[in-house]
């Protein structure tokens, strides 16, 4: 299982590669502004591609024009180096 990071280390990675999430408790959460309810799917549909081949999945909430991804390694209960992996793989699609 995965090792739980510590938030300080989250925060310092966060900053250190540039990485455009936000650290909110046990989650990494972004916020991607697509135009309308066609642009943000099509979105959701790149980032599923990502997140199936890294076998590591974010909570998706699509609203019209707007998707809020939510990164965490649940099974280990925490932040880990898995979120930040992906995270920095869905900064990509910006």
């Amino acid at each position: 299982m995965p090792e739980v990071l510590p938030a300080e280390v989250v925060d310092a990675a966060l900053a250190e590669r540039g990485l455009r999430w936000q650290r909110d408790g046990d989650e990494l959460v972004k916020r991607v502004k697509r135009r309308g309810f066609s642009g943000a799917l099509d979105y959701v549909n790149q980032v599923g591609a990502l997140a199936e081949a890294a076998d590591h999945h974010p909570d998706i909430d699509i609203r019209w024009g707007t998707v809020t991804l939510r990164l965490s390694t649940h099974s280990a209960g925490g932040l880990t180096e898995r979120d930040l992996a992906l995270a920095a793989a869905l900064d990509a699609l910006d």
